[in-house]
């Protein structure tokens, strides 16, 4: 695994492929309240593009925007919904077409409630994802080795959890109802952003 840090964008002309990998870093859970600090990427290879903001006036990011907006692109997450959010709210950028492992895990692993990424990975691939780094300081000046490591090693399986979850909902005949709900999650990332967050708008 080779881990590259860049500061405020990706480099220019870098290309991922057609399914890469996303996971986000905040300062909390409150996109409204905690900023985003640092987004981590995978074209599923094994490394990992990591891009570190520095403040909140640090969000230019034309090479990123356009790679998160890329209509060719799809945009792979484990909880979509949170990061999704976040990339809207601090850089301005609806993202799509996206996939979220998360999703396809709660309606093709019906025989479980454990959905997390520890979880999934353990279970579908057979590897221990260490989370001692999930609540540290990504705002820091320098991001320790360990932060790094954590940082990466949440978009580096996506992949290989994206094809195995596939095989499961097309073997229970539940893609159709995936791929709706990955093509409703901008409108939910914007729902919690203005909001609705803990609301069903659907309940009577």
């Amino acid at each position: 695994m080779t881990v590259h840090l860049h500061h405020g964008d990706l480099p220019a002309g870098l290309n991922l492929g057609p399914v890469v990998a996303i996971d986000t870093e905040t300062l909390g859970l409150k996109p409204q309240r905690d900023r985003l600090c640092l987004i981590q990427l995978s074209a599923g290879d094994g490394d990992a593009h990591l891009v570190k903001f520095a403040n909140r006036d640090d969000y230019a990011a034309p090479n990123l925007k356009a790679l998160l907006a890329d209509p060719k692109v799809t945009k792979l997450f484990h909880y979509a919904r949170f990061d999704v959010a976040v990339l809207k709210a601090y850089l301005g950028v609806d993202v799509a077409p996206l996939w979220c492992t998360k999703i396809a895990s709660k309606l093709a692993r019906t025989y479980t409630d454990r959905h997390g990424l520890k979880d999934l990975v353990r279970e579908l691939l057979g590897v221990d994802l260490s989370k001692a780094s999930q609540s540290s300081d990504w705002a820091a000046t320098t991001l320790s080795k360990d932060q790094l490591d954590y940082a990466a090693s949440d978009v580096l399986h996506l992949h290989k959890l994206k094809a195995t979850l596939e095989m499961m909902l097309a073997r229970e005949g539940r893609m159709h109802l995936a791929e709706a709900a990955f093509k409703f999650l901008p409108t939910r990332a914007a729902l919690d952003l203005l909001g609705w967050g803990e609301d069903d708008i659907f309940a009577h």
